[in-house]
């Protein structure tokens, strides 16, 4: 019993001075390469843990590697890149000044839903708020907001603006969300009213979105965005 105790706290030190060693960011400002080397580092750091029979030095020795093999990449991707490309990959643009990209979503296997949420963790709610939103190497998603949209300090704000109103995704995808179609208050009658009105089709639309106060974005499949300030004023609702 105190063999294996003593086991535990030298490869849990080991471990820690080796994640230590690897740097302090943590799993979400990850590379792909380093989440990788560390979840090795984990699954490997448990075997000498509950198996007496492993010498110890067998254990630590591949965790070793594994920190070498993190340093000799790392050095490689600050030198070259091209490998820092090949490990790291690139960023991506997934909205533009012409709206989303939708082949950029398709290559990253993300849908509009996945967009959605990763612009609201921004603090943002509306993809007309959005100059360029790029998902970084990391997975994690950077936003430059339009300019009326951009954080002002309390001296920048001279005139009171308009509450912020939380759009309604009643198309994604090609698909009628029938739920915030309820919640913006509408019925399919409405929402044919405005298709037909704008002349588009369910299904070509890659996003629809409406707010209480009228304010209409969408945009259709590889075409650019287009936004509406208030579509009650074209068509009765």
């Amino acid at each position: 019993m105190f063999i294996i105790f003593l086991r535990v706290i030298i490869i849990y030190i080991t471990v820690l001075i080796f994640l230590r060693l690897m740097g302090k960011r943590q799993i979400g400002e990850m590379q792909p390469y380093e989440v990788v080397i560390t979840l090795i580092i984990a699954d490997l750091a448990t075997l000498p843990m509950s198996d007496t029979n492993i010498p110890l030095l067998n254990g630590i020795l591949p965790l070793a590697i594994l920190v070498l093999i993190h340093y000799i990449i790392t050095l490689l991707t600050r030198k070259n890149i091209k490998i820092r490309r090949l490990m790291s990959g690139r960023p991506v643009v997934v909205v533009s000044p012409k709206g989303i990209e939708y082949q950029a979503l398709k290559d990253l296997n993300m849908n509009i839903d996945d967009l959605l949420e990763t612009i609201r963790q921004c603090n943002y709610y509306s993809f007309d708020q959005i100059l360029y939103a790029i998902i970084e190497t990391n997975g994690k998603m950077s936003v430059i907001p339009k300019s009326n949209c951009a954080p002002a300090t309390a001296q920048d704000v001279k005139a009171e603006n308009p509450p912020a109103q939380l759009p309604h995704i009643i198309i994604s995808d090609g698909k009628l969300i029938k739920d915030e179609v309820k919640s913006a208050k509408l019925d399919n009658k409405k929402v044919n009213s405005i298709l037909s009105h704008l002349k588009l089709s369910i299904k070509d639309l890659l996003i629809f979105s409406i707010d209480d106060a009228g304010k209409v974005y969408y945009q259709e499949k590889n075409k650019e965005f287009h936004l509406i300030d208030d579509i009650t004023k074209e068509v009765k609702l």
